[in-house]
């Protein structure tokens, strides 16, 4: 009989998982419940509540990590992962206005191109800001130093405190009353001071910076895909470009104030960045696809590496040296592909490379639980699983010569049917990215460890690793969880597992 053979990951390779601030901080106590941010608002408001946009879940009867973090970090031990990603709510840290404390800003062309932050900006921020919440932030991370966890930190995913955006004033008024957030171009400034004040109170316990998450993600959702139920959910492609614009500009700007005030001098600054590799449906759809590819998929991270930049998405770059190389390391979240063709000649067309759609059937577009249209099985969420496109985006980013994270990776899946499948096929992909196509990945995170509030879905999506009963808040691990053990434990693939990777039969 022949021995165990093992697909070893490098020596150095970090195994861990991700969660969010507002996703899973609330639940446990009074004091775990931050009202100051727009997502806040957003899900209780009662227009959204009436039409079903939101879904009438509340995130303060979440999963309670503000409260019950030890817990969490404790199963990040028993399960063998030395790494976590976790958010820092900027809400919680200044939930009123920073705007008073003035600094010194030069534009060209209109542009941001620096932020000046002295200390004595900072200590004036120091007296504005919220320190018991701070000083709870440290003791979190203070947590996982201790069980020498390398920790991620996102300054941004997805919420805004309400006093840099109004998402009710923004929806009513038709953008024209806010504040409004990326919309505007205040919020590049107030974001660098926040990231500098973070870098200055923690840098000396941060291993890596994440400015944002996802942007073009929850830039899309707010002003095109509407139905998703992100705020401001106003249809605008031109604030979709807008903020996403602004987004870029602050991510350079908070990379130079991290770099600067970063309290051990070792800052690893990164980006995390939704990848979703688009597949032509016809041979016809060829040209459509590489536009789409471009705008949901290579454009920001051009911008951020070569400082080329299609400020209209009109087809013309213009050089940016102020965003150029303002990437330590790249972070991408992939979840599912996404199929294209040319959009029909009867749909408007806003610019002109949103000239394509994405095809029903195929990635995040199919029936949950059910088959896609390429006889894949679908989450859930009604995601394709295609772990394939995992390794397609590898190789796509490989140009980029930037190390890789794969900073979230999961599945909704309450019942734990495809879980399994999905970990071995994603990871087996991820091992013939580097060992093949030399891709050079440091890490994989699966998202998310625990289960947590899922924006305007709550808590019906369930992509923990670990069970939450929501009214009892124990922590029950799902044998998923048991499956990425131990593959950490070992640093490599049990080939055994791979049978794992044929495709389960979920109709049977």
């Amino acid at each position: 009989m022949k021995s165990i053979r093992y697909l070893e990951f490098p020596e150095g390779f970090l195994w861990g998982a991700s969660i969010s601030g507002f996703q899973t901080e609330m639940g446990y106590s009074e004091e775990s419940i931050d009202p100051n941010s727009d997502w806040w608002v957003w899900v209780h408001d009662p227009v959204n509540l009436a039409t079903g946009l939101v879904s009438g879940d509340l995130p303060e009867h979440g999963p309670g990590y503000w409260d019950l973090y030890y817990i969490d970090h404790e199963w990040l031990e028993r399960l063998n992962l030395s790494a976590f990603r976790i958010g820092i709510e900027w809400s919680r840290i200044f939930p009123r206005s920073t705007e008073d404390v003035k600094v010194p800003i030069e534009e060209e062309d209109d542009i941001i191109t620096k932020v000046v932050i002295e200390e004595n900006h900072l200590k004036q921020l120091d007296r504005i800001a919220n320190h018991n919440a701070l000083n709870h932030y440290r003791k979190i991370i203070e947590d996982l130093r201790k069980r020498k966890i390398t920790v991620f930190i996102c300054l941004n995913h997805f919420t805004l405190p309400i006093w840099i955006h109004n998402p009710l004033k923004a929806r009513d008024s038709n953008l024209k009353e806010g504040p409004l957030g990326w919309l505007s171009k205040r919020t590049i400034v107030e974001f660098t001071k926040y990231a500098a004040y973070m870098a200055w109170k923690l840098g000396d316990m941060v291993d890596y910076w994440i400015t944002f998450n996802e942007p073009c993600a929850f830039t899309l959702a707010g002003y095109i895909a509407t139905t998703l139920g992100f705020p401001p959910a106003v249809f605008n492609p031109l604030a979709f470009i807008v903020s996403l614009n602004n987004i870029m500009t602050a991510h350079a700007r908070a990379y130079e104030a991290l770099k600067t005030w970063d309290g051990n001098g070792k800052a690893e600054i990164g980006i995390i960045h939704n990848v979703a590799p688009v597949y032509p449906l016809r041979s016809e759809d060829l040209e459509v696809a590489k536009h789409a590819n471009y705008v949901l998929n290579t454009r920001i991270i051009e911008a951020l590496t070569h400082g080329e930049w299609d400020p209209l998405l009109i087809g013309e770059k213009i050089q940016r040296p102020d965003l150029k190389n303002k990437l330590d390391w790249l972070g991408l979240n992939y979840y599912s592909r996404i199929v294209v063709t040319e959009i029909p000649k009867e749909y408007p067309r806003y610019t002109k490379l949103l000239d394509w759609i994405p095809v029903k059937g195929y990635g995040s577009l199919c029936e949950p639980m059910s088959l896609s249209r390429d006889k894949r099985p679908t989450s859930d969420s009604g995601w394709e699983i295609y772990p394939e496109g995992l390794r397609d985006s590898l190789k796509q980013f490989h140009k980029f010569n930037l190390p890789i994270y794969i900073t979230e990776n999961g599945i909704a899946d309450a019942k734990d049917r495809l879980r399994i499948h999905f970990i071995i096929s994603h990871i087996e992909q991820v091992y013939r990215a580097i060992a093949e196509d030399k891709v050079v990945v440091k890490g994989y995170f699966y998202w998310s460890l625990i289960d947590n509030y899922e924006w305007a879905s709550g808590f019906k999506m369930r992509f923990g690793l670990i069970y939450i009963d929501y009214k009892t808040k124990m922590r029950i691990p799902r044998p998923s969880a048991f499956i990425l053990k131990e593959i950490a434990m070992r640093n490599a693939l049990p080939e055994y597992l791979l049978e794992y990777s044929k495709y389960p039969n979920i109709l049977s």
